[in-house]
């Protein structure tokens, strides 16, 4: 099995897709209308608006309702990260901070309140 990837539903597809590549620095992929993908080493990120959900599923999904999911991107630079979204106005749940597990992280949310972790690993 490989895992392939997450979706998030929203009703902003624009504004969430306009997010995570500021975020990222990856341009998304958009195969079909109302559906966009931005394809990181090992997995995709998939943003579908609601609207495909209510044709082909729905009641399956609701948009902005996510409170236990969290994204979580690996970056070389979390210090940057944090200049950038904050400089953009990105809800900043948590400046960055070096965890008991020597971590340095960032907490965000995107525009739907989904929660991002944004971090670095310890340098060896």
């Amino acid at each position: 099995m490989k895992f392939a990837s997450v979706r998030i539903v929203t009703r902003d597809l624009d504004g969430l897709i306009e997010f995570y590549q500021r975020l990222s620095g990856i341009e998304a992929a958009r195969p079909a209308d109302g559906f966009a993908e931005l394809r990181f080493e090992g997995a995709t990120l998939a943003i579908s608006s609601e609207r495909l959900i209510e044709l082909f599923n729905v009641g399956a999904a609701t948009a902005a309702a996510n409170r236990s999911a969290i994204l979580e991107f690996e970056v070389e630079d979390v210090d940057a990260v944090f200049e950038r979204m904050n400089a953009s106005g990105t809800n900043i749940v948590m400046a960055t901070t070096l965890m008991p597990w020597g971590n340095r992280s960032l907490l965000l949310r995107d525009p739907d309140g989904n929660l991002v972790n944004v971090f670095s690993r310890p340098r060896r």
